[in-house]
Parts: C-alpha cells; sequence; structure tokens
C-alpha cells in the first residue's frame, strides 16, 4: 500500500521581504522552496495582509515575488475573510504572512477562522512563509510589553516552530527577546533573526540560517546563553 500523507514543508521565516528577491546558490530562495511542492496543477499564492491592515503595497511586493518565480495565480486575502478569501486560502499551494504587528494579525486570524485554514493547509503540504510579524507568529508566542511592565506578556501564536521567534532587533541587542525566555526560565528557547536574515526550520526542527547569522537564545543554569546559528557560507 503507497503512503498518500502529505510531506510537512521546510517554514521559512524572514526578518523582512530582502529574501524574497534573494539568491541562495545562483537561485532565487523561492525557486529553491517550491521545488519541494507536487507540481499536479499549476500552484496558487495568497498572501495575508491582517499584520499591516490589508496595506496594498506591501502585496505589490509579494506579487513581484511571486511573479519572478512564475507564480501567476495569486491573491490577497482580505481581513474581512469573505467565501471567495476562503476559497482561494484553502487551493493556495504558497502562503505567506506578511509583516506589520503581531497581535493584529494573530486576533485577526483567530476571529476570522484563518488560523485553522492555515494550519490545515500546512498540514496538506502548502509553503508557509513568514515575514517578520508573520515570522514572529509562525513560533510558539507573540510578546507583547506593556509599558508599566517588565515582565513580557505571552500570547500564544501558531506554534509551529518551537521557539519564541523575534525579528530585526539586533539594534536593542534581542533584550526584548532575552527577556521573554528568562521569563520563561528554560521552557523554551529564542531565535532572533537580524534584518535581511532569515531561517529555514525543517520538519525535523533543524534551523538553517540565511544570509546573516541567526541569534539562539537559552535560559541554562539559572543564565541567558546565547550562540550565533551561521549560514553556510553563501553571499
Amino acid at each position: 500500500m503507497t503512503d498518500t500523507a502529505p510531506r510537512l514543508q521546510p517554514l521559512y521565516l524572514l526578518a523582512d521581504s530582502q529574501l524574497l528577491f534573494w539568491k541562495h546558490r545562483d537561485r532565487l530562495l523561492l525557486e529553491t522552496a517550491v521545488d519541494g511542492l507536487a507540481r499536479a496543477s499549476p500552484l496558487s499564492a495568497a498572501y495575508i495582509g491582517a499584520s499591516n491592515g490589508d496595506r496594498p503595497e506591501f502585496y505589490e511586493i509579494f506579487e513581484a515575488a511571486m511573479e519572478a518565480v512564475g507564480i501567476t495565480d495569486r491573491r490577497m486575502i482580505d481581513s474581512s475573510f469573505g467565501p471567495d478569501d476562503r476559497a482561494s486560502l484553502d487551493r493556495a499551494r504558497v502562503i505567506v504572512l506578511a509583516g506589520g504587528d503581531v497581535r493584529l494579525g494573530w486576533d485577526t486570524f483567530e476571529k476570522t477562522g484563518m488560523k485553522e485554514v492555515i494550519l490545515d493547509r500546512y498540514a496538506q503540504g502548502a509553503l508557509l512563509v513568514g515575514i517578520s510579524a508573520g515570522a514572529v507568529q509562525l513560533g510558539r508566542y507573540g510578546i507583547a510589553e506593556p509599558p508599566q511592565s517588565c515582565a513580557p506578556e505571552l500570547f500564544g501564536v501558531f506554534d509551529l516552530v518551537p521557539m519564541v521567534v523575534d525579528a530585526h532587533d539586533e539594534g536593542g541587542e534581542w533584550a526584548r527577546l532575552s527577556r521573554t525566555i528568562e521569563s520563561l526560565q528554560g521552557a523554551a528557547s529564542g531565535l532572533g533573526i537580524p534584518s535581511g536574515g532569515g531561517v529555514i526550520v525543517h520538519p525535523d526542527a533543524a534551523v538553517e540560517a540565511l544570509r546573516r547569522p541567526a541569534h539562539h537564545i537559552r535560559f541554562q543554569s539559572g543564565r541567558i546563553t546565547r550562540a550565533l546559528l551561521h549560514p553556510d557560507g553563501s553571499s
């Protein structure tokens, strides 16, 4: 009997949109990413802009990236998530979660039912790409920092990556992420993705840094430790 179960795709976590147009080993990163998708039919792609309030200028970046890899069937999924949006997301093979406000986007995913559709598409073998806030949402927790408190407030997100993710905070030396990991007392580690960088998280949870070193932050023996995850040397 042949096993026809869908194969989970690697997760692509990008600090910003630069890597959508970056060449990895002389090929666009997205070209390599979509190579793993079965091609029984033309690929369709969906862009979810809930985290940035559906700003059209960011969708235009997505369109250009999809055009570069030959995906012409693409749609912006509106935050209102009407029937046409749902139908498009239900068949999307490539799903891009936009940057913006992590909490705004997550609340929209939960309120509209997008969350369940995204998880189902991933389980069915779709490729998920998270940019900035979208990368954070693929991790274990989002971080909210109340102005009157030193302690971060955490809210659960997709938890497809078993780490707390933060992006482009290298200027702050990953202080927010470090405080969060310390507050968790070893229950999870942190992954900091610098500007212009990204990571691939493979189905076996192995993390591959892209373009710039990623920061792995852990709480061990009562203190925060940090390590760099280096790219494979490609530029």
